[in-house]
């Protein structure tokens, strides 16, 4: 009987976690949370403030951010009111103006700053050609909006897509383009897009340390507790 009890409390001893490894996990979970956040408040700037990413031509001349094609589209076709693209549009034309000529922009020609005024008119052949690139473009605008509130995959996602777009045009060559101007680039910036994309989900961490510190209890076996009761 005193054998029988004593394996029954180490195998119960098993299962409880320590308290060493609760406050690793706690330490472990507020670390991620923070980098997530931060690559989230990141890559909202990256987008927001409509740093060179790629270039690609599309409906307004040449874009070169996600928020530019997507604002192209929503002009285009009218999904939501002017105003608020403009909103969208007018920060990332503020530190384009105050890089390059150090002016204000005025918010009656945020429109014409990215030669959207005339959108309506221009052919959709060019978006179309490029599917990958425009789902990008929205899920990482979207993905940007949304990670502020809970970080999660749809930036990564947006961002992949565009890389794989760009990627495939490179190597295929499909849409052939004889000009230079026009031709598909990639800037070093997608890089810090891309970083940023991927530290912003965030993982449980208290599930990955519960299951390398818990172990399963070894249960006695039936007929060793019945010999050693004899």
């Amino acid at each position: 009987m005193p054998s029988l009890s004593k394996s029954n409390h180490k195998a119960s001893t098993v299962m409880r976690p320590t308290s060493n490894s609760s406050s690793s996990s706690s330490s472990a979970g507020k670390w991620v949370t923070s980098v997530s956040t931060i690559a989230s408040g990141i890559y909202f700037l990256l987008i927001i403030l409509q740093i060179p990413l790629f270039r690609v031509p599309c409906r307004s001349g040449m874009c070169n951010s996600p928020l530019q094609v997507t604002s192209s589209q929503l002009i285009a076709s009218d999904v939501f009111p002017t105003v608020v693209v403009k909103a969208l549009l007018y920060p990332g034309a503020i530190s384009s103006s105050l890089l390059s000529n150090f002016t204000f922009p005025s918010w009656d020609n945020t429109l014409h700053f990215y030669n959207l005024t005339d959108a309506k008119n221009y052919s959709a052949i060019v978006d179309l050609q490029r599917l990958e690139v425009l789902a990008g473009c929205y899920f990482s605008v979207a993905g940007a909006f949304v990670g502020l509130l809970k970080p999660g995959r749809m930036s990564m996602f947006g961002t992949l897509l565009v890389v794989w777009g760009l990627v495939k045009e490179g190597i295929l060559g499909k849409p052939a383009t004889t000009d230079p101007t026009k031709a598909v680039y990639m800037y070093p910036t997608m890089v810090i897009a891309l970083i940023c994309a991927f530290s912003s989900i965030k993982y449980d961490m208290t599930k990955v340390t519960r299951k390398s510190h818990v172990r399963p209890m070894a249960k006695p076996l039936q007929s060793s507790s019945k010999s050693k009761l004899k």
